[in-house]
């Protein structure tokens, strides 16, 4: 029947439904059917089954194929409003939560910004100690220096932070720049605020407004980076599709009587954690992209509008801020 089954379909028409089972559908709905063997039996379901007859058989066949397709279909239109609750756009009855989470990631910004001032000043620091041992050196042809002036010298010839100062440094910079700098744009999970330091990078550098600006600036990119940046976004969606239906997973231990019902919710929070690290990760190459779409093509937006590109930093900032407020608003 299996062959007959495959032969019905032909060609093209198997080869979406092959797709079609191979995608994160296909895994919830098989645990919905586990769930249907471990409550029923898998005897009782096969002695239901062939009592159909062959037609009716490939019908609910196709049926299940069908709504496992028009499932996942569903679900992939859905990609904005499960990115858009990641990132933290709750309702008004989680204000509260909200409120506590954005104060937690403040708290957490302050921290991570004092340690690198310290570690700065550390720098400096060491960095006087080093210039005022170099100018003793040279005064008196390092004659004076004693034998712990002279191997703290080489010590900060050599570096003015150790491996390990250096190393937080880099990630403490990196943990800085997924964040907010105001705290008006931090957002309540970690996905919202890495998106939206990303989207205020231009508004920073440059005076333009991501929001505003992006639709124009696409238009006007090459083909290659506007390839680079949709397979971005569509590792970022399938990331968060995944983590949706992994969530909807856990949903099969309420019709479970035994261990499965367990597993099903093991299964499903642990599938959640690995496709969240995948959206984080994900999320971080589509706004390092979108920064960087910024930096090297800005200007084919002036160019376009007939706007001129100010050489200074300063004075393309206030410009930018001209340009985004003509686009937003036609003045």
């Amino acid at each position: 029947m299996t062959a007959k089954v495959l032969e019905s379909f032909g060609g093209k028409f198997a080869e979406q439904w092959v797709a079609t089972l191979l995608t994160p559908a296909f895994v919830f709905w098989l645990g919905g059917f586990v769930t249907a063997i471990q409550r029923f039996g898998w005897q009782t379901i096969v002695t239901e089954f062939t009592r159909y007859a062959e037609p009716l058989q490939i019908a609910i066949l196709v049926g299940c194929l069908c709504i496992i397709a028009a499932s996942a279909f569903v679900v992939q239109r859905s990609d904005l409003t499960m990115l858009r609750i990641l990132e933290g756009y709750w309702y008004p009855w989680l204000d509260h939560f909200r409120q506590r989470r954005i104060r937690h990631y403040r708290d957490r910004r302050n921290r991570l910004d004092q340690e690198r001032q310290d570690l700065r000043k550390t720098e400096a620091q060491r960095n006087q100690e080093f210039a005022a041992l170099e100018h003793l050196k040279q005064s008196h042809g390092g004659e004076n220096l004693s034998p712990i002036e002279r191997d703290r010298y080489l010590q900060l010839r050599e570096q003015l932070l150790t491996p390990i100062e250096q190393e937080t440094l880099i990630r403490l910079g990196q943990l800085l720049r997924e964040m907010p700098t105001t705290n008006a744009d931090l957002m309540p999970t970690r996905l919202g605020n890495l998106l939206r330091a990303a989207e205020r990078k231009p508004l920073e550098k440059y005076g333009l407004d991501a929001i505003v600006c992006w639709s124009r600036l696409w238009m006007l990119l090459p083909d290659a980076v506007k390839k680079d940046l949709q397979e971005a976004r569509t590792d970022l969606n399938t990331a968060a599709r995944v983590w949706f239906w992994s969530i909807l997973f856990c949903v099969w231990s309420v019709f479970g009587w035994s261990l499965w019902a367990i597993w099903s919710v093991v299964l499903g929070v642990l599938s959640a954690w690995f496709a969240y690290r995948w959206v984080i990760d994900a999320a971080r190459v589509y706004g390092e992209l979108i920064e960087a779409a910024f930096d090297l093509y800005r200007h084919l937006l002036y160019q376009s509008i007939r706007w001129n590109l100010p050489p200074e930093p300063d004075v393309e900032r206030r410009v930018g801020a001209d340009l985004t407020r003509y686009l937003m608003r036609g003045f």
